[in-house]
């Protein structure tokens, strides 16, 4: 099972991003891609520079994120 630090490990050149906004908004500023075997990165198109966070299904799963909403594969 991958711990934190394993996640800002893994590349995340070349991930999918895609929109993950949860409301009518049409800027979709939160991005979200798999990254790995239940590892995910979200991230903020308003801040292209920032650096993605990255968390596990069960992190995104305790914050109410399901990324089958957005289109992506769990």
């Amino acid at each position: 099972m991958l711990d934190g630090s394993d996640l800002y490990g893994l590349d995340i050149d070349g991930a999918s991003f895609v929109k993950a906004c949860g409301g009518p908004c049409t800027e979709g500023c939160v991005t979200l891609a798999r990254i790995g075997d239940n590892a995910w990165a979200l991230g903020d198109s308003k801040r292209p520079d920032a650096e993605p966070l990255r968390f596990t299904k069960e992190e995104l799963d305790s914050a109410g994120i399901d990324p089958a909403r957005f289109g992506l594969s769990v």
